[in-house]
């Protein structure tokens, strides 16, 4: 790989932009460490400069927040994240490519050597990090974007906006509102955290190897949950039975969830709720109500 210099590698006011990998320094890089992008982990890396400058302006990071990124895979992202933040707290569960980012990063931004922190974990079962983060950024495995982004919604509060890189299809599911054909649990349980929003699309030529399918790049910004007594675990209870066969009513779809279809239906008429309208129309703050009203019956 062509090394960059420390002086071009830091952007100074009224320079060019730092340099970042292209398709041939990932590859050869990869080639380097022995290592082939994998499905197992749904590996795909981004190759392509002009993309990474585009979810990071995106991401709107400012200079003095910490970013939190998940799977930084060879670090082109991270690069990039590097350039507009004060720090980057990467989680990387592959031990090969976790044990050569140190050195890609001192490679290509010396000057931000120790503005970078590695945690070789899996980030469904990260808890606790080095630093704060206040921003999620991320290309992240398609098949699991969802449990990954609810996973650190939860147990990152600290976090308060975002944009993540999904399946196209899985972008749309967590940005879709009440009514929407694609409204379901991932959209509901994120409205949860936060208000997301489609941020655009990304083709597949851009990655290495290039997916079948287009990405959709998500953004989100954190606000507080449903004023409520139910517990966020009540509510996603409720949301789960609601979906479960989602074709079927909520009187109907909640009987087993309730203890019975009457019982169902008292508390769908406790909330506010139409007994007969499907899950696909109520937003999280009516699920809150739902879960609510059983709670207080239980009590």
């Amino acid at each position: 790989m062509t090394e960059p210099t420390p002086a071009a590698a830091e952007s100074q006011p009224g320079a060019a932009p730092a340099p970042l990998m292209g398709a041939s320094d990932i590859r050869r890089l990869a080639e380097e460490i022995g290592v082939r992008p994998t499905k197992t982990l749904g590996q795909n890396f981004v190759i392509d400069g002009n993309t990474i400058r585009r979810i990071v302006a995106a991401a709107d990071i400012r200079e003095d927040e910490t970013v939190l990124e998940v799977g930084p895979g060879l670090g082109s992202l991270t690069l990039g994240l590097l350039d507009a933040a004060r720090a980057v707290v990467a989680v990387e569960i592959d031990p090969v490519l976790a044990g050569r980012l140190p050195d890609t990063v001192a490679q290509w931004r010396p000057h931000a050597v120790g503005n970078f922190h590695l945690v070789l974990a899996d980030a469904m079962k990260v808890t606790e990090l080095p630093a704060e983060p206040t921003a999620l950024v991320a290309n992240l495995p398609y098949n699991v974007a969802v449990p990954v982004v609810l996973h650190l919604l939860q147990h990152f509060p600290s976090l308060q906006h975002g944009l993540v890189m999904v399946q196209d299809e899985v972008a749309d599911r967590l940005a879709a509102g009440p009514g929407s054909k694609t409204y379901g649990v991932p959209s509901v349980k994120a409205a949860w955290y936060s208000s997301m929003r489609k941020a655009g699309v990304i083709g597949m030529n851009v990655f290495w190897p290039a997916p079948k399918i287009h990405s959709g790049l998500v953004a989100f910004t954190r606000r507080e949950p449903p004023a409520t007594t139910a517990t966020r675990a009540q509510v996603f209870a409720v949301i789960d039975a609601a979906f479960a066969q989602r074709r079927k009513t909520l009187r109907a779809a909640l009987a087993g969830w309730a203890g019975g279809a009457a019982e169902a239906e008292r508390c769908l008429r406790a909330a506010g709720v139409d007994p007969a309208a499907r899950g696909e129309v109520i937003d999280i703050a009516g699920f809150a109500r739902i879960a609510e009203a059983r709670a207080q019956a239980g009590s």
